[in-house]
């Protein structure tokens, strides 16, 4: 499996050999191995989810409260889809940085988002299916959102694609609205909570 660290630290781009044949093809998206050769720790699994999406469908900016935060593992099955990483951790020396990695059931790239990130998709064609691990399970009240189409995000959404977005996701603040608020995670938070994983801390 091929290993490339994203322009957000703390976010990988996983890519598994494909085993093609006259019957199909066999594919291991997620290699424990080589997750914990790049990250640092295993990948605590609390829960799956699965969703489907039509074409210009976005879902995110999304996070989670750090601690504990929560990390996934995002990969696409079915369809194709533009996965998008950005940087919230206030005081991260990134901060604000986004980057893009196209996930489809042809190379079967997967990505890693880790605690404490802001998380984004946009489905590229009808019926696209995404499919994540998750460290903790779903918990609303330490769940939130940003606005996807913030300028300042400057998130390269393709032009020619017309955007279905939530009541939730459009309406949700900016990246400097939700700074102001508070509402974003510390990066040395973050980075306690990355050494709580190395060591096998819940």
């Amino acid at each position: 499996m091929d290993v490339r660290e994203l322009a957000v630290p703390g976010a990988f781009e996983f890519t598994p050999r494909v085993f093609p044949d006259e019957r199909g093809l066999f594919v291991c998206p997620y290699q424990e191995e080589d997750f914990v050769k790049a990250v640092g720790h295993p990948l605590r699994l609390a829960q799956t989810n699965h969703s489907k999406s039509r074409r210009g469908t976005i879902r995110g900016v999304h996070f989670a409260d750090v601690p504990p935060g929560q990390g996934k593992y995002v990969y696409c099955p079915q369809g194709a889809l533009l996965d998008v990483v950005v940087d919230i951790r206030v005081g991260s020396p990134t901060f604000g940085a986004v980057d893009v990695v196209r996930l489809d059931p042809v190379d079967f790239r997967a990505v890693y988002v880790a605690e404490g990130l802001g998380h984004a998709i946009m489905a590229l064609e009808d019926d696209t299916v995404i499919s994540y691990l998750c460290s903790t399970g779903y918990n609303p009240g330490a769940e939130h959102g940003l606005n996807p189409m913030d300028p300042a995000l400057a998130i390269p959404w393709p032009a020619e694609v017309e955007v279905l977005l939530s009541d939730k996701d459009r309406l949700a603040p900016t990246l400097e609205q939700a700074r102001e608020a508070g509402m974003l995670p510390e990066y040395a938070d973050c980075l306690a909570r990355y050494q709580q994983l190395r060591t096998g801390r819940p």
